[in-house]
């Protein structure tokens, strides 16, 4: 009997060497984006940047990319009942999960701006999502949910005052107890139901008066309520005044489980990390929050704040796409060069890069407009009219741009980019998420419209922001011109449209005051210029591709 040795089976089976191959991105600094760090020291956090850098440097580590990598790959499994057939209603994680909310909590990224009375404290929080998503996003839902829910709750002033210091807590305890016994909670909510979706006055969630003040009971459904495991949640349902606004908490007073039974979680195309679930209430105890018949009144500053988070975390998921690509093509060769050094390769990075500048550039913007108006810093209400209308507008373009930018992000790979160990699919997989998430593109931009028609100053208040930038691009100007000429003759079939020009005009002249010529020229150029094809990489041949990647990616070259 011959006997041979691994490695002489290894040698004699060996085809071929591995070469041309990147080596592994992490560890890398998320923080490492000029735009970012600029916006935050703009819109008056510069005291955070060292917290910042701290954290984006923890995000591209090893162990931080892993944990979101395993919390993806083993997803959260729903346990109805324990061993001796009691209900309980828990939904499992994944160690890596709890491992991401852990940090996520502690650096103040769920409730804990709302507890810091530094001016730029929500700017900040919006800053530490653009770095932090790049571990995963999944885990940015309970989080987000979390600091929504606050200003919600200050409807309800007793409400608050007992669960705005717990939602605003940076401790993370993921056990179901009493909440009052607990150092932190978690928020989350449940709107929509089968029959209305986005239509929520279409709610057949029944909520029955006690006999005790402020406190009601609620039968019925909901059909896509996220993060079932915090430890309370907003929900609207039909009081006898009509669609109210109510605190459902998962454990009682007396330490007992409320009813809120968890029919199943979804089967997602993506964010596949966070459970979202089907939950029936059947004499679920739950408080009032606002007045009865005033719901969506009522809860409507939780939507303003969840969309602005679907803001930041599409400008998260494209930063983080576009550092994975240029990551690649610096290290792969083709055709007897650096991909990084070929012209039209360039050109698609370059644009790439333009898109996620604006999209950043933006979310800080309203982030700021957000800082000041929650802080009573806006005397005369323009903030607080900016914010409403430029929110809304962020919400349909940002989001929309995701995943076509992220596919173009992901084809920067080749076949690599279609492969799961890439983790690019992933990013795809999400991008759609957030378009839909707090109302799909035709809800926003009819938000839009109805913010225009309804709601005096917001019109006023977008223009005076583009007035800023008058005279300063010829192309800008002329865009401006012809959105006052849309608003004059606009309709409901053309909003998108209308939408996407105010988008468009609202980025241009936040680059063009606050970025080098080269970012605001080419931004200028194409998306309001014309002077651009209908995919990425095809900037004309004057746009100064080598300024835009220089600062894209830092060392490039």
């Amino acid at each position: 009997m011959v006997s041979t040795s691994a490695q002489e089976l290894s040698g004699q089976y060996a085809t071929h060497d591995v070469t041309n191959q990147p080596p592994p991105l992490a560890p890398y600094d998320a923080s490492e984006d000029t735009a970012l760090l600029e916006g935050l020291r703009r819109e008056g956090a510069g005291w955070a940047e060292e917290d910042i850098r701290r954290l984006g440097s923890r995000a591209g580590s090893v162990e931080a990319q892993e944990w979101g990598e395993l919390a993806n790959r083993h997803e959260p499994e729903l346990r109805t009942h324990d061993r001796y057939g009691h209900r309980v209603d828990e939904v499992e994680f994944h160690p890596s999960w709890h491992h991401l909310m852990r940090v996520a909590v502690a650096e103040g990224l769920a409730g804990a701006p709302w507890a810091d009375e530094r001016p730029g404290a929500h700017v900040a929080r919006t800053a530490g999502g653009l770095v932090w998503g790049h571990t995963e996003a999944g885990h940015g839902c309970p989080t987000s949910m979390t600091y929504a829910a606050v200003p919600v709750l200050r409807r309800q002033p007793e409400l608050a005052k007992v669960y705005e210091p717990l939602l605003t807590s940076r401790e993370y305890d993921p056990e179901l107890r009493v909440p009052t016994e607990k150092p932190g909670l978690l928020a989350g909510m449940g709107m929509t139901e089968k029959q209305g979706g986005s239509d929520v006055r279409t709610n057949t969630t029944v909520a029955t008066p006690t006999a005790e003040p402020g406190v009601y009971t609620l039968r019925g459904h909901k059909w896509f309520t996220s993060a079932p495991m915090c430890d309370v949640f907003l929900v609207l349902a039909q009081a006898p005044g009509g669609l109210s606004c109510f605190l459902v908490p998962r454990v009682l007073p007396d330490g007992s489980r409320n009813t809120f039974r968890i029919q199943r979680l979804k089967d997602k195309l993506g964010n596949r990390s966070n459970a979202s679930s089907e939950p029936e209430f059947d004499g679920t105890v739950a408080w009032l929050v606002g007045p009865e018949g005033r719901g969506v009144k009522t809860i409507i500053e939780m939507v303003n704040c969840t969309r602005l988070d679907c803001v930041m975390s599409s400008a998260t998921l494209m930063r983080k796409t576009l550092v994975e690509a240029g990551h690649h093509v610096r290290h792969r060769s083709a055709f007897g060069a650096r991909l990084i050094d070929q012209p039209l390769m360039r050109n698609v990075l370059a644009d790439l890069a333009l898109e996620s500048e604006a999209a950043t550039t933006l979310t800080l913007r309203l982030a700021g407009a957000a800082d000041r108006a929650v802080r009573g810093a806006d005397a005369d209400g323009a903030e607080t009219a900016f914010r409403r209308i430029a929110t809304a507008v962020g919400k349909y373009w940002v989001t929309k741009r995701g995943p076509a930018f992220t596919a173009e992000a992901l084809e920067c790979f080749g076949g690599n980019g279609y492969v799961e160990e890439s983790g690019m699919p992933r990013h795809y997989r999400e991008a759609p998420l957030l378009s839909i998430w707090e109302g799909s593109g035709n809800v926003n931009a009819l938000d839009v419209l109805r913010a225009l028609s309804r709601e005096p100053g917001t019109a006023e208040a977008l223009f005076a922001e583009l007035a800023l930038a008058q005279g300063a691009d010829a192309r800008l100007d002329a865009a401006v011109t012809r959105l006052k000429s849309r608003l004059a003759t606009g309709s409901e079939a053309g909003a998108r449209r209308l939408v996407e020009l105010m988008a468009l005009t609202l980025q241009a002249s936040l680059l063009v005051r606050h970025s080098p010529a080269a970012i605001a020229d080419a931004f200028c150029a194409t998306r309001l210029g014309g002077d651009w094809g209908h995919a990425f990489g095809t900037l004309p041949d004057a746009a100064d591709v080598d300024g835009i990647l220089g600062r894209a990616l830092p060392g490039e070259g």
